[in-house]
C-alpha cells in the first residue's frame, strides 16, 4: 500500500512512495505527529538522480523488517533537497559539524521538540559491509540513546545549534578592502590545480573567476588556469562525445569515468564558462563543438513544450550505473566499419580492456576538430543509442518514471529516467549559458532557446510573486535567494545581447521583490529563504559558500552593481557595499569558501560602462565584457562611444582603437594582480 508521498508531484518523493515505511513529507501535520507522540524524526534528504540514493531506497526503505521498525518507533520523513535548499543546507552544515563528510543521501535523527540533529550518516546498507554499521541496528542503538540518555542528547545538540549559529554569524567590517582581492583569487586558483588522486568536480565558480580576472597580460596565469579546465572539461569522458551534454563529475583525476548523472545546472555552468573562455580569445574548435552538442542534447532531451528545461536525467538505466552512455570495444567493432573504428581509436582513448568495468568511456586524445571519419563513427553510435536514422535534434521520448523505461519500446537504448521538474534558478543558468554561447558563436538557437526559457519564468513562475518550482504546468514552493539571485543574472546576461529591450527593465522590477522578501536590511546580505517561509527551520542562513550551485548572495551583489551600471541609481551601489561588507570576514579569511563574493567582489571595484551606438553593439557583444554593462545611447557618426569607470567618464572615443584601450585601462583598476 502506498504511502504519503504517493501523491506528491516530487519525482524523487513518488521513488518511495511503495516503500514499507511510512514516509511523511516535511510539513505541519509531521511535526505535530513527532511532538505528540515523542518519537525521533528520521528526516532522509536526496534527489532523483543520486545514485546511492536509488540504492537505499531499494535495500534498507524497502526491507519489511527494517520498516517495521521504523514506523514503530520514529516519524520517518522525506526532503527532495532540489524542491527545499534551504533545508538541505541547514542540515548539511549540521552534518558537518557532527563530523559527516557530507553528501547525500543525508540521513539524520532529530528530536521533536526542537528539530535538532543528534545522529547522521549517508548511505547506511542492510546488513554492516564498507565499514558502514547495518541500518537496523543503527535504528535500534539511536532508539535506545533516545529513550535513556535524553539529558545528553539535549547538552550534544546545543552544541550544534551553537555551531550552527557560530558559523551563520558573521560580523560585518566597516571598509571593503581591494587587497581581499588578490588574496582570495590566488587561494581559489589552487583549487584548479592539477591532482594525481581522487574525483574531479568541473569547480565551475573557480574556473569563471580565474577568467573573470584572466584580463590583461599581468593576471596571464588566472586564463591559463581556465583554459586548462576548459580542455578537460571538452575533452574528457565527464562530457557525453556521442550526444552532448556534462555528467556530474569524474571518480579520476584523468577526466575519463564520470559519475553518470547529467544535471541542468552542471550543464548551464559549463555553457556559459566555456562561451566566456571564446569571448576571452580562446577559439577552440573542441569548445564550439562541446557547445553545439550540449544545445542540440538540451533541444533532444531536456525541453518541454513551454520552452523550458528539465531538472536531471539519472545515472542508471537499467538498473546499472552508465548503461545508456558506455560502449564495449566489441560492440564498437562490431558497429563500425573499419576505417571509422581505426579513426575513432586515434581520436579517443579506446581499449579492448575498457576503462570502466570492461565498458569504454569515450575521452578524446587532442584538441581540435574531429576528421569526417571520426564523426561518421560517432553518428553510428548516436543512432545505436538513439535508433536508426534519428538526429541530434530530433526530440526523444523522455522516461519520466520507472514504468516508462519498462512500457516503451525504445528505438534504441533504454534510456536514465528524466526529472521533468522545472526548476526555476537551474533554468536561469542555462539561460545564461545560452545567451553568453550567442554572444561567442552567434547560433540564433542559442538566443532563441533563451528567450523562451525567460519568457516562460516570466510569463508562468511569477504569480504574486516568483515560484522556484514548476511540475507538468503547477507552480509550487515560493522562490528562494538563488532562483531570485540567479533569474536577476540571467536577465542581465541577456541584456547585455539587447539592452534596448525589456530584460533589464524586468530585471529591475525582480530586484525588488527579492529585496521584499530576503534583504537583511539592518546587517545587509540576502537571506535563503523569504521572510514568511522560515518556520521550522534552525536558523535563517544566508548562503554565500559556493556549492553545487555559486552562492546566492555572491551573484546577488554582482547583480546589483551591474543594476546600477544600468540605472544610475545610487541604492543598488549601496546595497552591494553593505553586502561586501557583511560577508567581508569570509572572502577575506576563508576566500576558497567563496569565489562567488571575490567576483562580486571584482564587480564592486572594478564595474565598468560602455555607452554605445547601436551601431557598435555587435562587434563588442564578441567580448569578454568583463565587470562590463552595455548601454545604448544614439551618438555621432565620428564618435565610436564612451567609457565611464566608477563615477568618471572618460572624454568620447573617437576611434574604434581609442574605444578599446580606454575600456581595457578601464577594468583593472583595484586587486585582483596575479
Amino acid at each position: 500500500m502506498a504511502n504519503l508521498l504517493a501523491q506528491s508531484p516530487s519525482l524523487y518523493l513518488r521513488k518511495h512512495a511503495d516503500n514499507p515505511i511510512h514516509w511523511h513529507p516535511w510539513d505541519e501535520d509531521m511535526i505535530a505527529k513527532a511532538r505528540s507522540l515523542d518519537r525521533v524524526i528520521f528526516l532522509s534528504v536526496g534527489y532523483s538522480s543520486c545514485h546511492w540514493c536509488t540504492v537505499m531506497e531499494q535495500e534498507a526503505f524497502s526491507d519489511t523488517v527494517i520498516a517495521d521498525f521504523m514506523n514503530a518507533h520514529f516519524v520517518p520523513v522525506k526532503v527532495d533537497r532540489e524542491e527545499r535548499p534551504d533545508l538541505d543546507s541547514i542540515y548539511m552544515q549540521a552534518a558537518q559539524i557532527m563530523g559527516e563528510q557530507g553528501g547525500w543521501p543525508l540521513n539524520l535523527f532529530l528530536t521533536p521538540a526542537d528539530l535538532v540533529p543528534f545522529f547522521v550518516g549517508t548511505y547506511f546498507p542492510i546488513e554492516p559491509r564498507f565499514g558502514r554499521p547495518g541500518f537496523l541496528r543503527v535504528l535500534q542503538s539511536i532508539q535506545q540513546i533516545y529513550r535513556e540518555k535524553r539529558a545528553e542528547v539535549q547538552e550534544y545538540q546545543q552544541q550544534i545549534q551553537l555551531n550552527l549559529e557560530g558559523i551563520n554569524r558573521l560580523q560585518p567590517m566597516a571598509t571593503v578592502e581591494s587587497p581581499a582581492l588578490a588574496h582570495g583569487a590566488a587561494r581559489c586558483a589552487e583549487v584548479l590545480q592539477e591532482r594525481s588522486t581522487g574525483t574531479c568536480f568541473p569547480m565551475i565558480p573557480y574556473a569563471q573567476l580565474m577568467v573573470q580576472l584572466g584580463r590583461g597580460a599581468e593576471n596571464a596565469p588566472y586564463g591559463t588556469l581556465a583554459k586548462q579546465r576548459g580542455y578537460h572539461l571538452a575533452l574528457g569522458g565527464i562530457f557525453d562525445h556521442v550526444a552532448g551534454g556534462w555528467h556530474r563529475y569524474t571518480v579520476d583525476p584523468q577526466w575519463s569515468v564520470p559519475h553518470f548523472e547529467k544535471m541542468l545546472y552542471d550543464n548551464g555552468l559549463i555553457l556559459e564558462f566555456l562561451s566566456s573562455l571564446w569571448l576571452a580569445g580562446e577559439r577552440e574548435p573542441a569548445f564550439a563543438r562541446a557547445i553545439a552538442q550540449t544545445v542540440s542534447w538540451l533541444q533532444r532531451e531536456m525541453l518541454t513544450d513551454d520552452g523550458c528545461f528539465y531538472a536531471s536525467q539519472d545515472a542508471d538505466s537499467e538498473g546499472k550505473e552508465g548503461k545508456f552512455w558506455v560502449w564495449s570495444f566489441n560492440e564498437l567493432k562490431r558497429l563500425l566499419p573499419e576505417a571509422e573504428l581505426q579513426a575513432m581509436q586515434e581520436a579517443f582513448a579506446i581499449a579492448p580492456q575498457g576503462n570502466f568495468e570492461g565498458m569504454n568511456v569515450l575521452r578524446r586524445r587532442q584538441l581540435g576538430e574531429l576528421n569526417a571519419l571520426t564523426e561518421q563513427g560517432l553518428e553510428r553510435l548516436f543512432q545505436q543509442r538513439y535508433g536508426p536514422h534519428s538526429r541530434p535534434s530530433d526530440a526523444f521520448p523522455v522516461a519520466r518514471h520507472a514504468q516508462d523505461v519498462r512500457s516503451i519500446q525504445w528505438p534504441g537504448r533504454v534510456p536514465p529516467v528524466t526529472d521533468t521538474k522545472v526548476i526555476v534558478s537551474w533554468n536561469a543558468l542555462m539561460i545564461s549559458g545560452l545567451a553568453t554561447a550567442y554572444r561567442a558563436l552567434g547560433v540564433p538557437l542559442y538566443l532563441q532557446l533563451a528567450r523562451g526559457a525567460m519568457d516562460f519564468i516570466w510569463r508562468t513562475q511569477r504569480q504574486d510573486r516568483l515560484y522556484r518550482l514548476n511540475y507538468e504546468g503547477v507552480v509550487q514552493v515560493p522562490a528562494q535567494a538563488e532562483d531570485y539571485a540567479l533569474t536577476i543574472k540571467a536577465l542581465l546576461d541577456l541584456a547585455i545581447v539587447e539592452p534596448d529591450g525589456d530584460y533589464g527593465t524586468w530585471a529591475a522590477t525582480l530586484q525588488r521583490e527579492f529585496d521584499a522578501h530576503c534583504w537583511d536590511r539592518p546587517e545587509g546580505g540576502y537571506y535563503t529563504t523569504a521572510n514568511d517561509q522560515a518556520e521550522h527551520l534552525l536558523l535563517r542562513e544566508r548562503c554565500y559558500q559556493d556549492g553545487a550551485v555559486p552562492s546566492a548572495n555572491g551573484v546577488a551583489i554582482a547583480n546589483l552593481v551591474r543594476l546600477f551600471l544600468l540605472t544610475e541609481s545610487l541604492d543598488y551601489l549601496e546595497r552591494a557595499e553593505q553586502g561586501l561588507k557583511k560577508f567581508a570576514q569570509a572572502y577575506t579569511h576563508s576566500p576558497v569558501a567563496c569565489p562567488s563574493l571575490l567576483a562580486a567582489l571584482d564587480w564592486f571595484l572594478n564595474h565598468t560602462l560602455l555607452r554605445l551606438d547601436a551601431r557598435e553593439l555587435p562587434r563588442w557583444q564578441q567580448q569578454l565584457l568583463a565587470v562590463t554593462m552595455v548601454q545604448i545611447q544614439p551618438m555621432t557618426a565620428e564618435i565610436a562611444g564612451m567609457v565611464c569607470r566608477g563615477f568618471t567618464c572618460q572624454a568620447p572615443a573617437k576611434s574604434q582603437a581609442e574605444l578599446l584601450a580606454q575600456w581595457q585601462a578601464s577594468q583593472n583598476r583595484c586587486g585582483g594582480g596575479a
